[in-house]
């Protein structure tokens, strides 16, 4: 049996170029990256090919998905909002695809790794950063001191909202990745004391019940948190969005 962390473990297929005595390889985590964006584009082009006025599954899917991304960006960071539509439907659906293909056995899984998280992050964090400052000059510092809050306390408030504006990459990287990577090392656990327990004859069976039962749970858990997490960085990212189009508020 391999241990539960081995299936996070990023393996070279082959090498593209060394660079400064590097060696540059490609992937199974740029594999699995390539798939869901070549999938997730895919399933998009088909399912809306034919742009039926009675839709089919797949259109019907398409559908739901596009709805419920723009009504979670309109909420958050209202109908100006929807200038970043693209960014934030990307972003839903690359995260989406990439949590469900985790769950398959023996796939690797993207957003378990903290480089990849962050990345996503820092482009979040680096849109609502430019273009605040591009759309609103200087007003855009007024974020670091929200309405309302008496210039006495600028002092203590303006740091406080600072070091929490810098540290939205971290927490909004952190939590996905956590989850994710949490959830598939104790689902790996249980599905192992399964496989151990089973091998021990008719005693090991009976007690391999328990685990089974526990590794059955923490699966459709595991599914559950999967498209909960996609749906959390999702509004997480339209509300900081929100911040760069009204940042007096």
């Amino acid at each position: 049996m391999a241990g539960p962390i081995e299936q996070f473990e990023i393996k070279p297929i082959f090498t593209l170029f060394e660079f400064a005595g590097q060696e540059i390889a490609f992937t199974n985590s740029a594999a699995y990256m390539v798939g869901v964006a070549v999938f997730g584009g895919l399933f998009l082009l088909v399912s809306t090919s034919a742009r039926a006025l009675v839709p089919t599954r797949l259109q019907s899917i398409t559908e739901l998905i596009y709805e419920f991304v723009s009504r979670t960006l309109r909420e958050n960071a209202g109908e100006g909002g929807m200038k970043f539509f693209p960014l934030v439907f990307s972003l839903f659906v690359f995260i989406l695809i990439a949590n469900l293909a985790g769950m398959f056995p023996y796939a690797f899984t993207v957003t378990s790794h903290i480089i990849v998280t962050f990345s996503f992050a820092m482009i979040v964090f680096g849109t609502v950063t430019l273009y605040g400052i591009w759309k609103n000059g200087l007003g855009f510092f007024r974020l670091f001191l929200p309405s309302g809050v008496p210039l006495a306390l600028a002092p203590i408030i303006v740091p406080i909202e600072i070091v929490s504006y810098i540290s939205r990459p971290i927490s909004h990287s952190v939590r996905l990745f956590a989850v994710m990577l949490a959830g598939h090392i104790t689902l790996k656990v249980f599905a192992g004391f399964v496989v151990s327990l089973g091998s021990m004859g008719t005693l090991g069976i009976f007690a391999a019940v328990l685990p089974l039962t526990m590794t059955v749970a923490l699966t459709a858990l595991e599914l559950l948190m999967a498209v909960i997490q996609a749906y959390i960085f999702t509004m997480l990212t339209c509300m900081y969005l929100n911040d760069a189009l009204h940042p007096g508020h």
